[in-house]
């Protein structure tokens, strides 16, 4: 019989069936290995009036927490697919999204709730639909099989050092592509536990830091920003032995102002909904300088192409195996991972073609820059609009960019902010900031 996330889980139950699995930062509740197996048998129990379950895809609209895996293990155990949405989407749009992607049922409020009788997929051996909301906002579904999920978190774990031993912070969404193979996965797979956090608030972080002293914590670029401006004492992290960043950029000047607090190197993290994980900086030093984003994953191979584009390939990717993301990137001669922009964010300004990537990279590296994102403006049209955070003004920003990059590059509007309004999954929201122009 094939692996499935579910006999590992067992197995992994079986070996220290006392053991933590998974407790809120608040100590209020926490499951034992076996307490969640139990918890998972209830939410079968629950829907055993249901019809047959296996090969559906049952969208999951639940925050991070106990009842998230126990959820979780329950449609997997049932055969079905899991389809994790964001919590924060209002029930109509949760609909449309099962509606979209092909979805049966909803669990919300405790129950099951009936979208559209479908046939299940032929295909049994999938466990997880990936959603996103892609580029254009039109919700996406990549489906992954038990052996794809299992692949990306054994390749996330070898290659970052993750052991049964260690305690995970989880202030990142458990439904998201990170959360899962950072996450989730290792939990299932070696039994890798995890604390869910207060919130993803420096201070919050501070204090379950001190009261549960984690060893690992992934986080996002926003996070680590925060954490490093925040007042607590620093002794708060020192349980933390690992920090990873992933889900966008990491500005340098964060990490090594980073390290220079805490004594702690953030080791940066690329990958994708379709591929898992791809790259990672394994001694920090690259997320440091800003020069790359590591070199691949055990058991993933990075193939460049022509213009500037890559291939992935590994047993964690959807499909057949192997992948192309929209980023551009190259390889180093000693193999790490340039990124270069994406390939659908190329703008065109007159007759020439910007992918604003660049513009981005020339903000960052002025000196009263902390961070910036660039999109075209309007949307649509023919030029670029700046957001950057930073204490100086538009004005000075223009003068200053102006010296590095030619006139035709430089953004129409250059709007200045404390913080960046952010997506649930911790990236700079452009909707939110476009509408504040």
């Amino acid at each position: 019989m094939p692996e499935t996330l579910t006999s590992l889980w067992r197995r992994t139950v079986s070996r220290a069936p006392r053991a933590l699995a998974v407790a809120e930062s608040s100590g209020a509740r926490r499951y034992s290995r076996e307490e969640l197996e139990a918890a998972a048998g209830l939410w079968l129990s629950g829907v055993a009036c249901v019809p047959d379950l296996r090969g559906r895809r049952i969208v999951m609209a639940e925050p991070n927490g106990l009842e998230w895996l126990r959820v979780f293990l329950g449609i997997v155990s049932a055969g079905a697919v899991a389809a994790p949405v964001d919590p924060a989407e209002p029930p109509d749009a949760r609909e449309a999204i099962a509606r979209s992607i092909g979805a049966s049922w909803i669990w919300e409020g405790g129950r099951l709730r009936l979208i559209r009788k479908r046939r299940p997929s032929p295909r049994r051996d999938l466990c997880l639909l990936k959603v996103t909301s892609g580029s254009t906002g039109v919700p996406k579904a990549y489906a992954f099989t038990h052996a794809q999920m299992i692949a990306d978190g054994r390749q996330v774990c070898a290659t970052m050092g993750i052991r049964e031993s260690d305690l995970n912070l989880a202030v990142v969404p458990f439904g998201h592509s990170y959360g899962l193979g950072n996450l989730v996965v290792p939990l299932l797979v070696q039994g890798t536990a995890a604390v869910c956090g207060q919130a993803p608030f420096p201070q919050a972080i501070a204090s379950d830091c001190r009261t549960w002293r984690p060893t690992v914590l992934p986080a996002v670029p926003i996070l680590l920003r925060a954490l490093v401006g925040a007042e607590f004492p620093e002794v708060s992290l020192k349980s933390l032995r690992l920090v990873i960043s992933a889900g966008s950029p990491l500005p340098a000047a964060v990490a090594q102002a980073f390290s220079s607090r805490f004594g702690r190197k953030i080791h940066g993290f690329y990958g994708s909904s379709e591929t898992g994980g791809i790259s990672y900086d394994r001694s920090g030093e690259a997320t440091q300088s800003g020069r790359s984003v590591g070199t691949a994953l055990k058991g993933v191979c990075i193939v460049p192409l022509r213009g500037r584009r890559f291939s992935v390939a590994s047993p964690a990717v959807m499909g057949r195996g192997r992948h192309s993301p929209r980023d551009y990137g190259t390889l180093s001669p000693s193999g790490e991972l340039v990124l270069l922009g994406r390939s659908d964010r190329s703008v065109k300004i007159g007759a020439k073609r910007l992918d604003p990537a660049e513009v981005e990279l020339a903000l960052r590296a002025l000196e009263s820059v902390r961070d910036a994102v660039v999109f075209p403006y309007p949307r649509g049209g023919e030029g670029l609009a700046a957001a950057v955070l930073s204490d100086g003004s538009a004005a000075a920003i223009r003068r200053a960019l102006a010296g590095r990059i030619a006139a035709w590059k430089l953004p129409d509007r250059i709007m200045v902010l404390r913080e960046f309004p952010v997506t649930a999954r911790g990236k700079p929201d452009i909707r939110k900031i476009e509408s504040s122009l």
